[in-house]
């Protein structure tokens, strides 16, 4: 079981001292919401001290269910479990496709893999294409706010420079999200983090060639920086279920003078609504785990999060 104080106690660790695999605890809060996206399935209610597995709860009865667009066998799902010529290598590389938890060994109980992070109320894979974990990758890309002066604007309380990110509104659900996306098969994280923000915030697919070549220029510079990894594990998202799970790399970005990001024509790509420059604070509401992502990045930077003293540390 996971309560609020421990998610608390979570995220007072920095990325430098990230909890290891088997002492990581993770809330569930967003994994357990019904209706499922995108259907009128109902999980089934998972009350918060039985969501660990090593509870036993002989009366746990999940509901089936995966998505028609993904028994539909699109190249970026796998078969269903039974079906013939179909034998995943769970815990390793299976070809072109990493089926390794970034937590380390996950259960696989009757050919299907256990979500580590336990009980959702629901088994099969839902909207997610692989059994077991999904990996995506987040680029956090963030610049300071400046007044018409090109001079830092700091928060009139704290006296912290505000920090800005960008920002995708999600077509699917309509919440604010850092841009990001699965990982392709064979693909290197740093090849997804640029190619997902080329797509989703400058929707890249629309530009004619020699818009792209100027457009790559430019972001080869950012992304070639030195960066700062800030999360690497399971995320709590409302498409999880027992059987598939979202597990992300979170990386910042950061253009400190300005001058690569301030010209660079944001535009909406194929999975956002609107895209757009956000002041970063605790007032965000984010989609699934991406406030905490931007709360790292902003205690990593210095820059203002909250206006409230901050809590004590005990570790």
């Amino acid at each position: 079981p996971f309560s609020n104080s421990s998610a608390a106690h979570w995220s007072c660790l920095g990325p430098g001292n990230m909890p290891s695999s088997y002492n990581v605890k993770f809330h569930h809060s967003k994994a357990l919401t019904s209706p499922y996206p995108g259907s009128q399935v109902e999980r089934s209610r998972v009350p918060e001290d039985k969501v660990g597995w090593m509870i036993e709860w002989k009366d746990y009865k999940p509901v089936e269910y995966t998505a028609r667009s993904v028994l539909a066998g699109p190249n970026w799902a796998d078969p269903q479990i039974n079906d013939e010529g179909f034998s995943p290598k769970f815990n390793e590389r299976d070809g072109e496709v990493e089926r390794k938890s970034l937590h380390g060994l996950y259960t696989v109980e009757n050919g299907r893999p256990r979500n580590p992070a336990g009980r959702t109320g629901l088994t099969g894979r839902g909207l997610l294409g692989r059994w077991g974990p999904n990996h995506a990758a987040d680029p956090v890309v963030t610049r300071w706010k400046r007044d018409g002066s090109g001079n830092k604007v700091a928060h009139p309380v704290t006296g912290r420079n505000i920090l800005q990110f960008i920002a995708i509104k999600r077509k699917d659900c309509g919440e604010w999200a850092i841009p990001g996306g699965m990982v392709d098969p064979g693909e290197k994280i740093s090849a997804t983090l640029k190619r997902e923000f080329e797509e989703e915030a400058l929707n890249c697919l629309q530009k004619s060639p020699e818009e792209r070549a100027e457009l790559e220029k430019r972001l080869h510079k950012l992304f070639s920086q030195e960066h700062f990894v800030v999360y690497r594990g399971y995320v709590d998202d409302p498409r999880n279920t027992d059987n598939a799970w979202m597990e992300t790399e979170a990386v910042n970005y950061h253009d400190e003078t300005g001058e690569t990001m301030d010209n660079l024509p944001l535009e909406a790509g194929d999975d956002a609504g609107m895209v757009k420059w956000v002041d970063i604070s605790e007032e965000l509401k984010l989609y699934a785990s991406h406030s905490y992502f931007i709360k790292l990045v902003s205690e990593k930077r210095g820059a203002h999060w909250s206006q409230d003293p901050a809590p004590e540390c005990h570790q």
